[in-house]
């Protein structure tokens, strides 16, 4: 079975998110856990969060992929950004702890000239100050573009991340097609290879979801823009191989796909699972 769906609000609640998403017959979904492009974050409803885990358990929904807010930056420069990235993710991974068995994605974030190193240090360094013993939330890194001063545009870079932290139970990277892509890895003619180095730095065990994206750019191009599936340089060919190749079929697809309306996400998850090879 296709796990696949896409970028919801929770700006209506958690149980309209949830019914939103059988409406375009998606059996998982990423959400923000806030404004994506700010800090704030709205306070928790517990009936609402009862009745959305009510609706997600009795459809089957594969394990949902929230998403900190972009703002995040662990390896600022400046104090004052890091410790917004030290409290904000502290603050969702407690209020996710109500929605257990569920992944909690970031981008790794910019060193702004500081150094891949020193980056890699930063982020690693608020990842243990946040993770704590016994969470239910597994924590994953994103493969980034490479766009800037970005950390994590290369396995090596994820897999440095990932051996500096203490509570590595707790921890995952989720694959980005979009990202890998303009970061030079060529999903397109390689994946079996691209998924062979993977393996070999990072592990296929510690990845736990994939955005499915096509990208507007060329590959190696390092510009992070999304298309909508098929009309991108990736294609739908490719992406289809994505989600049917056996070390990643089992896993929840998110699409964060460019449309104006849920026609274009319903058509998408419709025209993916009618590829899928049951």
């Amino acid at each position: 079975m296709l796990h696949i769906g896409n970028h919801l609000s929770c700006a209506r609640g958690y149980e309209a998110m949830a019914k939103h998403a059988i409406l375009l017959k998606a059996d998982t979904f990423g959400f923000f856990t806030r404004n994506p492009r700010g800090s704030r974050v709205k306070a928790l409803d517990m009936e609402d969060i009862e009745k959305f885990l009510h609706v997600i358990r009795e459809q089957g929904f594969a394990p949902l992929v929230s998403h900190a807010p972009y703002t995040l930056n662990p390896c600022g420069a400046k104090e004052q950004v890091r410790e917004f990235a030290r409290q904000a993710m502290a603050e969702d991974l407690r209020r996710l702890e109500y929605l257990p068995g569920n992944y909690y994605n970031f981008h790794p974030g910019s060193h702004v000239g500081q150094g891949i190193e020193t980056g890699i240090e930063k982020i690693a360094e608020v990842l243990n100050e946040v993770l704590f013993e016994g969470q239910k939330t597994r924590v994953l890194l994103e493969t980034m573009a490479g766009k800037g001063s970005e950390v994590g545009s290369t396995f090596e870079e994820l897999r440095e991340i990932l051996d500096r932290v203490a509570l590595r139970q707790h921890m995952g990277v989720c694959l980005d097609t979009c990202h890998v892509w303009d970061a030079g890895y060529d999903i397109v003619n390689h994946l079996d290879e691209v998924l062979d180095t993977f393996d070999r730095v990072i592990g296929l065990s510690n990845l736990y979801a994939v955005h499915l994206n096509d990208s507007q750019n060329p590959m190696g191009s390092h510009k992070d823009r999304h298309a909508p599936i098929g009309e991108g340089r990736i294609g739908f060919e490719a992406l289809s191989r994505v989600t049917n190749h056996p070390a990643l079929r089992h896993l929840p697809f998110i699409l964060e796909t460019p449309h104006d309306s849920d026609e274009g996400w319903a058509g998408e998850i419709a025209r993916l699972r009618e590829a899928f090879q049951e």
